[in-house]
């Protein structure tokens, strides 16, 4: 009678074997390590961390290649806990849809078993809350209101907010604006979108952008969200948003409980390149994740770790999900594969 299990069962994969309990001691075996000495620094973190794998929809080929409910089940077999999902004018995730849409997608999570762990949008941009065209500005406060009852129908507190632009690098027709002038739009509209939040119970989580000349330094954006005092306006920090001058290692004290989601971006210090370009897979960077996960468990953040990637391979684009749950599970000190 056989007693590998893999020669037993077909459907035991050699991926499945590799991270069996004999196969990571054969692979740590391999690199040199004893693996009764528990986990080896070079192939996970040797300290595991209380926080959730999440993926952004930008790292899928949504919607030309896959559906929504296609990424939702990739997400899930890839081991995420949750899915964060992207407001948009076109897809099932617009203007378009309703309460009974959004319900639908919601039961499509729970039916897969994957969380919605957030809702972001790049409708901030050619919209922005602060713009000098005051049409731009209320056509920004419409669609934040709306993606803050779209955030409530799909069962999720997180809306990541863009408070305001100085200035957008890739819509260099737009007019800056003042420093001044943007922080008193930014705090008339976030004032606005409150109340709706708070009705709806969504919190406005305000992302950290270099690229928006508003907002670049902790203790503005601590200045920013302790100025309306609610239990509803907190922080989206992105790791690599300000990896191109400073550390995210140093953000996160000082952010503290103010933070309630964070993306993990990737970015190389090594390279000229300060476009979206510039952000790369996982691991494949200069970010210190050992001190940015220190710092994270310091604050006690246990919240959703998400990976946002703009460029969905363009073969095989499971390949850039798995790899990525890979590197997450790397980080968190966890068995590779493996939701919390």
């Amino acid at each position: 009678m056989p007693t590998d299990p893999s020669a037993e069962s077909p459907s035991v994969t050699r991926r499945a074997a590799l991270l069996s309990p004999v196969g990571l001691a054969g692979g740590l075996a391999a690199l040199g390590a004893d693996p009764s000495a528990g986990p080896d620094a070079r192939t996970r973190s040797p300290k595991s961390y209380a926080m959730k794998k999440s993926i952004n929809l930008w790292a899928f080929p949504y919607p030309d290649r896959m559906t929504l409910r296609e990424c939702l089940r990739l997400a899930k077999d890839a081991g995420f806990d949750g899915i964060e999902l992207n407001y948009d004018l076109e897809s099932d995730l617009s203007p378009k849809s309703g309460t009974k849409e959004f319900h639908a997608i919601r039961a499509w999570a729970d039916e897969i078993g994957i969380a919605i762990s957030g809702l972001c949008s790049f409708l901030y941009w050619p919209n922005s809350l602060t713009d000098n065209d005051p049409a731009r500005r209320a056509r920004g406060l419409e669609l934040a209101a709306k993606m803050i009852e779209a955030a409530h129908d799909l069962g999720t507190d997180n809306l990541l907010t863009i408070a305001g632009s100085t200035y957008i690098p890739w819509l260099p027709e737009r007019e800056p604006v003042p420093i001044d002038v943007c922080d008193r739009r930014a705090k008339e509209a976030i004032g606005k979108l409150l109340h709706l939040a708070e009705k709806r119970g969504v919190s406005l989580n305000v992302e950290n952008i270099f690229f928006n000349g508003y907002l670049t330094t902790p203790a503005e954006m601590n200045a920013f969200v302790d100025h309306f005092q609610s239990k509803f306006l907190h922080v989206h920090f992105d790791t690599g948003n300000i990896m191109l001058f400073q550390f995210p290692e140093h953000w996160i004290p000082l952010l503290g409980h103010r933070i309630k989601n964070i993306h993990f971006k990737e970015f190389s210090k090594k390279g000229s390149d300060h476009s979206l370009d510039s952000f790369r897979t996982l691991l494949d960077g200069t970010t210190n994740w050992p001190a940015v996960m220190d710092a994270l468990e310091a604050i006690g953040y246990h919240g959703y770790l998400t990976f946002e990637y703009f460029h969905p391979f363009q073969h095989y684009p499971e390949a850039l999900v798995y790899q990525t749950s890979d590197a997450l599970d790397r980080i968190l000190g966890r068995a590779p594969g493996r939701a919390s």
